[in-house]
């Protein structure tokens, strides 16, 4: 292959990240210290604003890093019909819903150990989503979610859910189950 044909593979990553990651797979990024002094704890890029097929991989991602995770807060607005319990890996996950619009959400693990994560709206832009995560897991950060995603050109997820269906999949039912075996 003449040099002009290879391809820049540091650019060929971010275009097609979601085409690339396979179904299923979270796209998440967590902080490797101890010291969580900062206000979030990570950033996670769903595919779509379905939670049923979004929130699986990132719990079972999760637990293998963290430990069991009991409860899940999200905000209303930003996702498709709401559960109030999934069952993820054979485990009960239950589901907290406010309106909020505030582009987190909140893991719990154990009695009162939760986990604030920065939530990177679907359609946001390869490029915005690695700077907001990056961002996001950074140790000095003291930037609220709101304002990470707008310094770094990502519309905020509490747009409606509705301004970017693209894979979407609403439920009505309040309890199913969830894994791979459901996508």
């Amino acid at each position: 292959m003449a040099d002009s044909e290879t391809p820049d593979l540091s650019k060929l990553l971010p275009e097609a990240i979601h085409q690339s990651v396979k179904p299923g797979t979270a796209l998440l990024r967590l902080k490797t210290t101890r010291s969580r002094e900062g206000i979030l704890d990570g950033a996670w890029w769903p595919r779509s604003r379905n939670i049923g097929a979004e929130l699986p991989s990132l719990i079972s991602a999760l637990t293998e890093h963290l430990g069991p995770v009991l409860r899940v807060g999200l905000d209303t607005n930003a996702w498709e019909e709401l559960p109030t319990r999934l069952i993820i890996d054979d485990r009960v996950v239950h589901i907290d819903s406010f309106p909020v619009g505030d582009d987190t959400v909140l893991i719990t693990r154990g009695d009162q150990d939760y986990f604030s994560l920065l939530v990177v709206p679907p359609q946001a832009t390869p490029e915005a989503a690695a700077a907001a995560m990056a961002r996001a897991v950074q140790a000095d950060n003291v930037a609220e979610a709101e304002q990470i995603l707008v310094d770094t050109g990502t519309t905020p997820a509490s747009t409606s859910p509705a301004d970017d269906r693209e894979g979407g999949r609403g439920h009505s039912d309040s309890t199913r189950q969830a894994g791979p075996a459901a996508e």
